[in-house]
């Protein structure tokens, strides 16, 4: 017999709660979920701090997502930004508005997914609080915190000419893993239908898997703080548009080297969503887990180069831009 599946308006906040804390894992904090506020250790007085927002629509589709996919994904895209900053995630607090016809199995799947990203991808992080709500549109917030160990931020304006421009993770599979998914899981009408995964090949389906349940290098944040990194940052939205971004920052021209991001060009350089970290080192013996890919100069009249020729397309992710758009 199929066990009761009852929606969150069938139930109390306290019940959808305690479903929750069930399942996220032990706290790492000195007072965890279940007051009014968390209260977490801070060994050197500092937190590092980011916000991250999903919706439903914008940034995820349902037919496509899996809970447990979901909960991952939104534990790792802040996760990546807390190493970006050279620092270590300590802590998540997640705030979800929901459907009032969403299933309870939704929530304890999403719930295991979150306990999933935390314990692969940054273990000793753990969900330490949060808020639920109801919305006519799927909403997830999550605010990651980590902790730098003693050690200076490394921010996105430190590059310096000379600097050598390294990554760490995937550039343009996600977004290849988008294309997929638009030509592949659409019916007539253009509406996003469930991912058939015995019709993918291998390699598609690692392409998907990057886009739905992406997995960071974050461990590697540290490791490039420890090494020297003079510059960072999260490649969310495109390696061209953060790139571009950095090198804003620094005052200087980050030249891209072509032959070093693979056989789609323009899919590494315009893709979005691989979480990748960008990184400048000022020695060309980098740190496990980082490639180069190019090299810092002095402003050479425009932000990003790639061979040495200026490269201004526009590409990457925006949220105020239609999917279709950006699936290329």
């Amino acid at each position: 017999m199929t066990a009761p599946d009852p929606t969150v308006a069938e139930l109390s906040e306290g019940e959808i709660l305690s479903r929750i804390l069930g399942r996220i894992g032990p706290s790492g904090a000195l007072i965890g979920p279940g007051d009014d506020a968390a209260v977490l250790s801070t060994p050197d007085g500092r937190v590092v701090a980011t916000v991250d927002t999903l919706v439903h629509g914008p940034d995820f589709r349902l037919a496509w997502s899996g809970a447990a996919d979901l909960g991952f994904k939104a534990a790792a895209v802040n996760l990546a930004d807390i190493a970006a900053m050279g620092a270590r995630p300590t802590a998540l607090l997640v705030a979800l508005a929901m459907p009032e016809d969403t299933r309870l199995s939704f929530v304890e799947g999403f719930a295991q997914g979150l306990r999933a990203g935390c314990a692969e991808l940054a273990p000793g992080c753990a969900v330490e609080g949060g808020d639920l709500t109801v919305s006519e549109t799927l909403t997830i917030a999550v605010t990651a915190l980590g902790v730098l160990d003693g050690r200076a931020p490394v921010l996105r304006g430190g590059a310096r000419p000379g600097d050598v421009v390294a990554i760490a993770g995937d550039a343009g599979h996600a977004a290849e893993g988008l294309r997929i998914l638009f030509e592949r899981f659409r019916d007539a009408t253009g509406t996003p239908i469930p991912v058939d995964r015995d019709a993918l090949s291998e390699r598609e389906r690692d392409a998907v898997d990057a886009q739905l349940r992406p997995h960071p290098p974050i461990g590697l944040g540290p490791v490039a703080a420890i090494a020297g990194a003079t510059a960072m940052m999260d490649v969310s939205d495109g390696l061209a548009m953060d790139a571009r971004r950095m090198a804003t920052a620094s005052g200087v021209s980050i030249d891209l080297h072509a032959g070093a991001l693979g056989p789609d060009l323009d899919r590494a350089l315009t893709g979005g969503e691989d979480h990748a970290l960008l990184a400048c080192f000022p020695r060309a013996d980098l740190p496990a887990g980082f490639r180069p890919i190019g090299a810092v100069r002095a402003d050479a009249g425009a932000p990003l180069l790639v061979d040495g020729e200026p490269f201004d397309r526009r590409g990457g992710w925006d949220p105020y831009a239609d999917w279709d758009e950006q699936r290329g």
